[in-house]
């Protein structure tokens, strides 16, 4: 499996990187400035990423006067890009009477409204690393051309607020637009750098909000189930972890979760019930031979199993083995164990698995010792 993996991966075309919400509002920055300074209309602004690669970024638009300048550029997202693949990131810099770089976000970009992010409540969501990139860019601009003269920057999102209905935002608090995000200036493909800092946040606020019981869905509808499920919880400690399984659970072990429930359906969960945490359909197939055995030691007949191992999903499997509920009580049990031995016990964990139309098919509780055990189905 391991060899053929990795030719695969040799045979594979490389994925082209992205670049971050930050190297774009870091890239525009830089123009605006320098178009500010010398009066004279900037086409590109090759900047410095965090990984220490130099990148020269074009910019879409160029509008500048004697007191302000306003420059935009494309975010390209790469392949498979997030969110903000193809929006348009401007930065506005202009004089300011105080000393020092001020820094803000405008139209699109989000404000922070809870605890538990990087960046304070009331203030841009634009996070350290990019904070950093902007300011000593511009500082550098400035020394550069031996100007003395404070500015104010801020970045601009103009379809920002659209975007964010897409993301996490609204659940971490961060309300009227997007993050200006990236701590390597890159975006790797699937997106892996963002949606993982999302989780990540999202766990954190939930822990800051007071919650010690995370629910991590693998989508909507999933999100969906686990909220009717538990309607007690706070909004906070629902979190979408999508395909990062395994990252997600070490979030929640790292902020001393007492309890995580997993929720989502057997195409995802019948790879977590084998151990394997990351469940993006181009990392790793459904097996149907796990599956089979899975039937086979739910005492399935040997009729059914052959049927399982020349199925096509494992949504079709779920639906062949709907009436034997010792199936999906087993796997069940194997995504506890698995989630357990990823993050070393001392958690409890419940996994939830439904149907695409929202039916529980499975549940199971097992706490971190492996001795105590609940299931039901309806």
């Amino acid at each position: 499996m391991a060899a053929k993996a990795a030719t695969d991966e040799k045979e594979a075309k490389p994925l082209r990187h992205g670049y971050t919400t930050g190297s774009c509002a870091t890239a525009t920055t830089k123009a605006a400035l320098i178009a500010l300074i010398t009066q004279e209309e900037q086409s590109q602004a090759t900047i410095r990423l965090p990984i220490g690669e130099d990148v020269t970024f074009q910019m879409e638009s160029c509008e500048f006067s004697l007191e302000r300048a306003t420059v935009g550029t494309i975010k390209d997202g790469g392949d498979d890009p997030d969110a903000t693949h193809g929006a348009l990131i401007l930065s506005t810099v202009e004089w300011s009477d105080e000393p020092g770089i001020i820094l803000d976000g405008g139209l699109g970009v989000g404000r922070v409204t809870k605890p538990g992010l990087p960046v304070p409540i009331g203030e841009a969501a634009i996070n350290p690393v990019p904070r950093k990139m902007i300011r000593e860019t511009a500082q550098a601009v400035l020394d550069e051309y031996g100007t003395q003269r404070g500015i104010k920057i801020v970045i601009s999102v103009p379809a920002g607020e659209e975007i964010a209905k897409k993301t996490l935002n609204g659940r971490l608090g961060i309300l009227g637009g997007i993050s200006i995000l990236g701590t390597r200036g890159i975006v790797v493909p699937f997106s892996t750098s963002a949606y993982k800092a999302s989780v990540a946040q999202a766990v954190n606020v939930a822990k800051e909000a007071g919650c010690d019981h995370i629910v991590l869905s693998t989508g909507g509808k999933s999100e969906s189930y686990g909220v009717a499920t538990y309607p007690e919880l706070s909004e906070e400690a629902f979190v979408e972890m999508g395909d990062f399984v395994g990252f997600s659970l070490k979030q929640c072990k790292n902020q001393k979760m007492r309890k995580v429930t997993l929720v989502g359906m057997m195409g995802k969960f019948s790879k977590v019930a084998q151990g394997v945490m990351m469940v993006h359909s181009k990392s790793a197939p459904v097996d149907f031979g796990f599956l089979a055995q899975m039937a086979a030691d739910a005492g399935a007949s040997q009729e059914r199993i052959d049927e399982i191992l020349g199925a096509n999903t494992a949504s079709q499997v779920g639906d062949m083995m709907v009436d034997t509920p010792a199936f999906f009580e087993i796997m069940c049990e194997n995504c506890c164990r698995a989630a357990l031995k990823e993050v070393g016990g001392g958690i409890e964990v419940e996994t939830i698995i439904i149907t695409m139309k929202g039916s529980l098919l499975g549940r199971v509780t097992i706490n971190d010792t492996g001795d105590e055990s609940n299931w039901n189905r309806g």
